[in-house]
């Protein structure tokens, strides 16, 4: 036999019992009588149950159960929704998120990384460079004027480059960068120019023509002499050049090209090669160093043609 103390406790369960048959048998229930006719209606058939499972409930306990189930006690609510709900619901379903928010995490230091050795590394390279190229233009002008002088006894060029210097100076005080560079570039250019050796020499082997005659379009009436030449440095090699076609004012960079020559020329080189197929005086002009432009024969006139 139960004690007192845990009477309280047998009630409780047995209410929540008749609370849980109820909810079963309610819609049957409620289907068949009338509102005012329910409560009893539900307290005879729960006895009926019960009685049928061999149990006697009191009936206190079954009003008990009748009421709880109206007022809805042995049902679970749900918390109403608002901020602490929502941090319980985000710490439930951590095991969920906290894996994409690794993987995100994880694609994230990645692409940070590839722009900072990919992007940020090789810009932050190149503007050092850029600064230290800049800051050393100023002692880089005066080197390259020093070359020149060095190479030439020439007044002309010494002033040229002193002048390409003065115009880099001035560009790199007012901050126009591609200005400044491009006076080194034409310094350099002038150095190179001034190292030069090489002889122009006539070009006389098979399959390439020694000389060429034009009617040019602009003067039908007249006709212009080329003589097909190359540049040969000390050692033998063929030099590229840098020719300017009269024709149409294009510029090539070529290793052989036509250089206008007087009627004059032109013969006596036709002749030279007709005897035995060899140009004796094969050379029409020297590049000495120190000097800018080619020294040439007597009879070689400006203007040369790249194609024919």
């Amino acid at each position: 036999m139960a004690s007192k103390s845990s009477a309280p406790l047998d009630d409780l369960m047995m209410a929540m019992d008749v609370v849980d048959t109820l909810r079963h048998e309610e819609g049957q229930v409620a289907s068949e009588l009338r509102a005012d006719e329910r409560d009893a209606a539900m307290i005879e058939r729960l006895r009926e149950v019960y009685r049928a499972q061999g149990i006697e409930v009191p009936d206190h306990i079954l009003k008990a159960g009748v009421e709880d189930l109206k007022r809805d006690r042995f049902v679970y609510a749900p918390p109403p929704a608002g901020f602490k709900r929502t941090l319980a619901m985000v710490y439930i379903s951590r095991g969920t998120w906290s894996k994409w928010l690794a993987a995100a995490a994880a694609v994230l230091v990645v692409a940070l990384g590839a722009w900072y050795f990919l992007v940020k590394l090789p810009a932050d390279r190149a503007e050092a460079q850029l600064t230290a190229r800049l800051e050393a233009l100023p002692a880089t002008y005066s080197e390259l004027v020093g070359r020149v002088d060095t190479l030439t006894e020439n007044a002309e060029v010494e002033a040229q480059a002193a002048r390409i210097a003065k115009d880099g100076r001035f560009a790199l005080s007012d901050g126009n960068n591609d200005a400044a560079f491009e006076a080194e570039a034409d310094l350099r250019q002038l150095v190179a120019r001034l190292q030069e050796v090489f002889e122009v020499r006539i070009v006389a082997r098979e399959g390439v023509p020694t000389g060429i005659s034009r009617i040019p379009d602009a003067n039908p009436e007249t006709e212009n002499y080329y003589i097909v030449v190359e540049a040969i440095d000390p050692d033998g090699n063929v030099l590229k050049r840098n020719i300017v076609s009269e024709e149409d004012n294009s510029t090539r960079t070529v290793d052989i090209w036509a250089q206008r020559v007087s009627e004059v020329i032109y013969n006596a080189v036709r002749r030279d090669k007709m005897e035995d197929g060899i140009v004796q005086t094969g050379v029409l002009g020297r590049k000495r160093s120190g000097e800018l432009n080619i020294k040439w024969r007597g009879g070689v006139q400006d203007g040369a043609i790249t194609t024919w």
